[in-house]
């Protein structure tokens, strides 16, 4: 779907797609293009230690990084959907094909196991090769089989009358993901 000329660019979006999409990537990319803040869900989600927080926390968290009127938000968590688009113009879906996405976990997935950065500043949180290769929370076995269920439900949510106030622009691959980068760049010139 393409945006809608009147709201060109959106202030407030949510970026979305399966883990190794390229998401992190290109909302920083947009944060910077719209000149708005960016919002990883993930380092809203995860705590120290890869603990895991109560709903009533993690809405109240959301809700403080998104109560600005600009800002491109980076991530899915379907349960925060009441929070994170109570406000929300523009909902970009990374649908990057499914080699792509697989590909591009897996060189993340490697990269932060050899290097063991830390995540997300203040948490201690690192990948390992077990954790990310041989282990049920391993985001590569999420990527597998989450692939084809997440791209099911993004093309179900864009049907559904309850978000007809939500613009959802899907863009399939780096090049469609690249063109819209540029056309806001283009708009920010007019």
């Amino acid at each position: 779907m393409q945006p809608r000329l009147s709201n060109f660019p959106p202030r407030r979006i949510n970026v979305i797609g399966c883990s190794g999409s390229g998401k992190s990537t290109f909302a920083r990319k947009l944060a910077r293009r719209i000149e708005a803040r960016y919002v990883e869900l993930d380092s809203v989600y995860w705590g120290p230690n890869w603990t895991e927080p109560s709903d009533e926390e993690l809405f109240q968290n959301l809700n403080t990084e998104l109560s600005g009127e600009s800002w491109v938000l980076d991530g899915n968590y379907s349960r925060t959907v009441p929070v994170k688009w109570k406000r929300v113009q523009s909902v970009i879906w990374l649908d990057t094909p499914f080699l792509t996405t697989l590909a591009q976990a897996f060189r993340r997935a490697i990269e932060r196991a050899w290097t063991k950065e830390e995540i997300w500043p203040g948490t201690g949180n690192r990948e390992s090769f077990r954790k990310s290769f041989f282990s049920r929370d391993s985001v590569l076995l999420w990527t597998l089989t989450s692939y084809r269920p997440l791209r099911k439900r993004y093309l179900g949510i864009m049907k559904d009358p309850s978000y007809a106030h939500i613009e959802f622009v899907q863009l399939r691959g780096h090049a469609k993901a690249n063109a819209y980068l540029e056309r806001i760049r283009s708009s920010a010139e007019l």
